[in-house]
């Protein structure tokens, strides 16, 4: 029952996401869907990947594989050619004698076709 209810959630969802984009101007559609991606993560481990063709992106927790891949072929005009996933577990961090606790995050893992880049991610 809860698999049933996941899954319409999820078709409801990509049917907003293909309306936006059918009826919207090309500004419109990328600035709604920018708002699902966070950011790009740049670390010595992901600067290390950028030289092998992959990029690394914090994405909504809730958005499946197929959105994320339909979202950031949109938005940067792209082939994706491979696509990993993996939720960030809860850290405890110290301030002081404050302690609070970091979200967790979906951090996407992405190989686009060879010959294709992303020049606006690292400047």
């Amino acid at each position: 029952m809860n698999n049933q209810i996941r899954i319409k959630k999820q078709k409801r969802r990509m049917k907003t996401i293909e309306n936006i984009s059918m009826g919207s101007s090309d500004q419109e559609i990328a600035c709604h869907l920018l708002k699902c991606i966070k950011y790009p993560l740049i670390t010595e481990k992901t600067v290390t990947l950028y030289n092998k063709g992959y990029y690394t992106f914090l994405v909504d927790r809730t958005l499946t594989k197929i959105e994320i891949k339909y979202i950031l072929q949109k938005v940067l005009q792209v082939t994706i050619t491979d696509l990993n996933t993996c939720i960030l577990p809860i850290k405890t961090r110290r301030v002081g004698k404050f302690v609070g606790k970091r979200t967790r995050y979906k951090k996407v893992y992405i190989k686009i076709k060879e010959g294709q880049t992303i020049v606006d991610l690292l400047t």
